[in-house]
This record gives C-alpha cells, sequence and structure tokens, in this order.
C-alpha cells in the first residue's frame, strides 16, 4: 500500500499495490500494522456501506463529535466519487481546509479521514457503492453534520447535487468557536 498525505492534516489517500498474473489481481486493502506505522487508526470495530443509484447523489458533511469522534477508511467498491474530507479540528494546521479525492471501485483506492474532520462524497456516476471502516462504532447522539455549501469551507464540488436528504439539506452553517 502507498500512502499519500492531502491538503488535510492526518488525512491520506491509500492506494493498492496489485499483484497480477493469469488468475487474475490480488492486493491487500488493509494491514493494521502498516496504518499503525503511519499513525493512522488500525482497529475498526465497525463497518458499513453505502448504496447510491444515481449520479449527483450528495451525503455529508458528516462528523462523529466527542467522546467518541471517529476516524473512517473510505473506498468506493463500485462506482466512481468525489470524496471529501473537511478539517474541523480548531488545534489543526489545516484548520478548515479540505482535500478531496476521486475514489474509483477500479482504482481500489481508499481515503483515510481522521477523527475530528467531515466527511462527504458526490457520486460521478450511476450505482455508486462504497464501503466504509470506522474507528468508532456509531452514537446517535454524537453525529454530527455541516453544509455541503458552505461559503466558510468553499469545497470545489464538481457540480450541484441533484439528490440530497432533507437531512443534509437542512445541515446549518457552520459557525466558528460553536461545534460540540
Amino acid at each position: 500500500m502507498r500512502f499519500s498525505p492531502t491538503a488535510v492534516a492526518g488525512a491520506f489517500v491509500v492506494d493498492v499495490e496489485e499483484r497480477a498474473d493469469n488468475r487474475g489481481v490480488f492486493a491487500r486493502t488493509f494491514c493494521a500494522e502498516s496504518f499503525a506505522a503511519h499513525r493512522l487508526a488500525s482497529v475498526y470495530p465497525q463497518c458499513n456501506v453505502s448504496q447510491n443509484h444515481k449520479r449527483g447523489t450528495l451525503r455529508g458533511m458528516h462528523y462523529q463529535a466527542d467522546p467518541k469522534p471517529e476516524s473512517k477508511l473510505v473506498r468506493a467498491i463500485r462506482g466512481r466519487v468525489f470524496d471529501v474530507a473537511l478539517d474541523l479540528r480548531p488545534a489543526s494546521e489545516t484548520y478548515l481546509k479540505w482535500a478531496a479525492v476521486e475514489l474509483d471501485g477500479e482504482k481500489r483506492n481508499a481515503f483515510y479521514i481522521p477523527a475530528g474532520c467531515a466527511h462527504g462524497f458526490l457520486t460521478l456516476e450511476d450505482n455508486c457503492e462504497l464501503f466504509y471502516q470506522m474507528s468508532e462504532v456509531y452514537v446517535a447522539e454524537l453525529a454530527r453534520g455541516v453544509r455541503y455549501d458552505d461559503p466558510e469551507f468553499g469545497i470545489a464540488w464538481p457540480f450541484a447535487p441533484v439528490i440530497i436528504s432533507e437531512r443534509d439539506a437542512a445541515l446549518e452553517s457552520y459557525v466558528r468557536g460553536t461545534l460540540t
């Protein structure tokens, strides 16, 4: 695996190193020792999938608050998405900065998003499916979100979403120092 840093401190693109022969391809997608060596979460007690039928579906920007903030390892297992990490950690050198990666099921790449960052994505084609590894279990009372189109962040989405949930559309704009 190759770990490439992004514009958000602690967020990495994780590319697989494929081994191909006449049988097909083999690639390691996760190794606890490799993740720990990069000081990334290496234990994932919960995994989730997100299936999205239509191009232009937006989910985000979501995070889990203290005392159980979660890191995520996100991978497209079908289709392509514009995947975004947004740094909401006030003490971070990249506070309020964002990084985006095109996750592609055929490339098998992943995006590691550290705890304290919000996450969201926009599907670039129909029938996308994402697989998430979560460093914490979901706690509904700690689920939070910020607007995907908040000018405070200036996320450069490739196009306007076509489908967005009522919950995500109703998220409030960010006010510095108000995250809980």
